[in-house]
């Protein structure tokens, strides 16, 4: 299994892929069509087994981290790791894959891509709404019915987002060799102790529609090793809940009603039914 480790806000799984979690706006669920909002800072990162007293009981059976995310914003995940060796990536919101609306299972299919392979992938905006489009990942209230789990299986069950990413089997990439500058590896540079840094449960919706492509594997299915994977589970707070397991003010949020208006959205929180 593939070792995660957490140093400021990045998750970092195995020696060659790491992701984080970007703040931006939310853009109106209008069906037209929006380009990506600018990247407004990355979400904290916590991790559950440091607040496993104080945590909702099923966080400990999951385990993972936890962010705190405000209704106003949105979110996008930006991938990175070693540009010689690609990684294989599932992404899933409430157990649900976010790229073919299925169950989220460990198998990787051949016909219907269900995962991502990253670096060609460097992010991923939100859910996958067919012919180069994705809805954006936005934070609802779990239980609420609003949430992608809830509107496709009736039930309020695993919320948050579920990250799967599988190695390349053994010899299927080789390291460049940099003549005499060693070049260190992703685990190399970062601390080896998965140390945090840093209501109610968020689940994740399908806001507003944009424009993105989904890059497809261009190595095959065969090239991954199933048996070599790391998964990592991520709840979400809001605001109150965050203040209550951590006992800290959570970072205020960047997006603010003046945020809208000086955007390209020109729009008001008013446009997505919220009061801030």
């Amino acid at each position: 299994m593939l070792d995660i480790k957490i140093s400021g806000d990045t998750i970092y799984m195995g020696d060659h892929f790491t992701m984080n979690f970007q703040r931006t706006l939310r853009i109106p669920d209008d069906e037209g069509t929006y380009p990506l909002p600018p990247s407004l800072g990355s979400f904290p990162i916590c991790k559950v087994e440091d607040y496993a007293d104080r945590v909702p009981v099923e966080w400990n059976e999951y385990g993972g981290v936890f962010i705190p995310m405000y209704q106003r914003e949105a979110m996008w995940l930006s991938f990175g790791g070693s540009d010689w060796c690609p990684s294989a990536v599932k992404v899933a919101v409430g157990n649900i894959n976010a790229l073919t609306g299925k169950r989220m299972h460990q198998k990787l299919n051949r016909s219907q891509q269900n995962y991502l392979v990253t670096p060609d992938q460097p992010w991923l905006d939100g859910i996958n709404a067919g012919k180069g489009f994705i809805r954006q990942f936005v934070a609802m209230p779990l239980g609420g019915g609003y949430t992608v789990e809830e509107q496709i299986t009736g039930k309020a069950e695993f919320g948050g987002m579920q990250v799967m990413v599988y190695a390349p089997k053994e010899g299927e990439f080789h390291e460049p060799v940099y003549g005499s500058i060693e070049k260190m590896s992703i685990s190399d540079s970062i601390c080896y102790s998965i140390q945090s840094d840093c209501g109610t449960e968020m689940g994740l919706g399908a806001g507003g529609k944009m424009e993105q492509k989904i890059y497809p594997d261009e190595y095959g299915v065969d090239v991954w090793d199933t048996a070599n994977c790391g998964e990592v589970y991520v709840h979400i707070a809001n605001s109150a809940m965050f203040e209550r397991i951590t006992g800290l003010q959570p970072p205020e949020t960047p997006v603010s009603a003046e945020t809208y208006v000086v955007s390209s959205l020109k729009c008001t929180f008013s446009d997505y039914g919220l009061s801030g």
